[in-house]
Parts: C-alpha cells; sequence; structure tokens
C-alpha cells in the first residue's frame, strides 16, 4: 500500500483536473494472504459509481452525470476512493466537448493507475437505473444469535446434500482500514454445491461487521469462504456498498459471470 494515501488525511481539493492525485493500492498482497496466487479462482469486476461529478462545457456551462467505472479483476491495483473522489472534484472548474470526452479521460487516467482494462460511461442524472432489489431468499429474519463481530469462517457448515441456494443480507457492514469509519452494504451469495446452513451462512456475513479491510477485500475473502465451505462448483458474490463521499463501490466476483448486473439497491 502507497504511504502517501489522502485517506484519512487532510487534503486540499485540487482546483483544475489533475491525473497525479490518483492513488492506487496492490491487490497481490491481500491476496496473499488470501493463498489466492496468479491464476484467479474468479472472474469479475469492481463498479464504482459517481455521482458528484461536473465539468464546464465550452460555453462555460457547468454539466453533471453520473459517472459508472468498472476495473476488470485482473488489474494488478484498484484506485483509493479518496484519491479518486479528489481527482473527480478537478473536473468541476475543466473544459470538456462532451461527456464522451471526461469518460475517455477517466479511462485513460484510471487504466494508467490500476494496470488494467479499465471501462468508463456518464450517464445524465436522470437516466440512473430506478432502485431495485436482489432476486434471492433474504436472510435478514432468520432467528439467528449472533455473538461473533470478527470474521468467522468456521460458522459456516454445510450438509451432505448438493444442490444451488441464492441468498442475500442487508446487515452488512465492515469498517475502513484507514479511518475506522463503517463501510455499510449489502451482499448477494449465489453458489452450486454443498448447502451451506442459511442461518450460519448469515451469522458469517454478519461476522465482518468490526472487520476491517477495503471492499474489495472483503468480498474475496467472502468468496474464497464460502468457496471452500460449500466445495462449490459455482459461486458469485456480489457486494453493494452504500455511498461514500458520493461514490458506491460494488466488488462482484464469480467463477462464471464477468460482469456485475446493472442492480442499484434501493440504500444506493
Amino acid at each position: 500500500m502507497s504511504d502517501d494515501l489522502p485517506l484519512g488525511r487532510p487534503v486540499n481539493a485540487p482546483m483544475h483536473y489533475d491525473p497525479a492525485v490518483l492513488r492506487s493500492i496492490e491487490r497481490r498482497t491481500a491476496r496473499l494472504g488470501m493463498g489466492i496466487g496468479e491464476e484467479l479462482p474468479f472472474s469479475g469486476e469492481d463498479v464504482w459509481n459517481c455521482y458528484e461529478l461536473s465539468w464546464l462545457s465550452p460555453s462555460g456551462l457547468p454539466r453533471a452525470g453520473v459517472l459508472t467505472v468498472r476495473v476488470p479483476v485482473e488489474s494488478p491495483r484498484i484506485v483509493e476512493s479518496k484519491s479518486l473522489k479528489l481527482y473527480l472534484n478537478g473536473f468541476n472548474a475543466e473544459t470538456f466537448e462532451d461527456a464522451d470526452t471526461v469518460a475517455a479521460a477517466v479511462e485513460r487516467d484510471l487504466a494508467a493507475e490500476t494496470g488494467g482494462d479499465v471501462r468508463a460511461s456518464i450517464r445524465d442524472s436522470q437516466a440512473v437505473d430506478p432502485p431495485g432489489d436482489f432476486a434471492s431468499f433474504c436472510l435478514d429474519d432468520l432467528p439467528a444469535f449472533v455473538e461473533r463481530y470478527e470474521r468467522a469462517p468456521e460458522l459456516l457448515t454445510a450438509s451432505d446434500e448438493r444442490g444451488a441456494d441464492a441468498v442475500h443480507t442487508h446487515l452488512f457492514r465492515t469498517v475502513c482500514p484507514i479511518t475506522g469509519q463503517p463501510d455499510w452494504g449489502s451482499v448477494r451469495v449465489d453458489y452450486r454445491g454443498r448447502l451451506l446452513d442459511r442461518t450460519g451462512l448469515l451469522r458469517y456475513l454478519i461476522s465482518y461487521r468490526n472487520a476491517a479491510d477495503f471492499h474489495e477485500v472483503v468480498a474475496e475473502r467472502i468468496f474464497v469462504d464460502i468457496l471452500g465451505a460449500a466445495d462449490a462448483t459455482e459461486l458469485t458474490v456480489d457486494a453493494r456498498y452504500l455511498r461514500r463521499g458520493g461514490i458506491d463501490i460494488n466488488p462482484f466476483r464469480s467463477t462464471n459471470l464477468a460482469e456485475a448486473p446493472p442492480i442499484r439497491l434501493p440504500r444506493q
């Protein structure tokens, strides 16, 4: 991890477009700690929706839109969230021909920072998809007794019966490893393998409540834990975090899907 991350420190917002404010975090370090080598056990992407984006048209009229950035899991680095916010603030006083020109600049700069084939698109604020929900069983009303609030993979118990299940929770929370601030979200798990006890799965997901890690690392830990516990032949973990600083981050990891579905949850 870079030792000059702006996260957790007072930093002046850029007055002009400046890609030099971007900072990145290596994926490899956390993945090695999970036993993930060069060959990834999943495909997927990190989807960042940025709701605070504005720039100037050639006439000087401010324009605004919602930016969606897609970073593939194969990229060696992820962008640090506060640096991305600072970077986007720099567009406020900069003139661009149109939204496509802005998106092209974002793609170029984030590809250089992450080392991945980044895709960026901008939609009018009024064209953003209305909120929806996961199409799966909600675990949240199960009568679970919960006493663990640090990651506890031993709570995952599987039967000898094999099958498929798709579940989700809106009770998910982790904390930022730099600032200690809470990161609220929802997680969907869709798998085929040894069937997991649903109550145990809920207790496991809640056990992340005080876990301090970045969003992408959390999603990959969940993936690795469930892949092993369920002896899964297919697995998708779709994590949807609430906005912080005008940005929501949505790590998506799957054995068989490369792109996250276009869902925006009500709290997002």
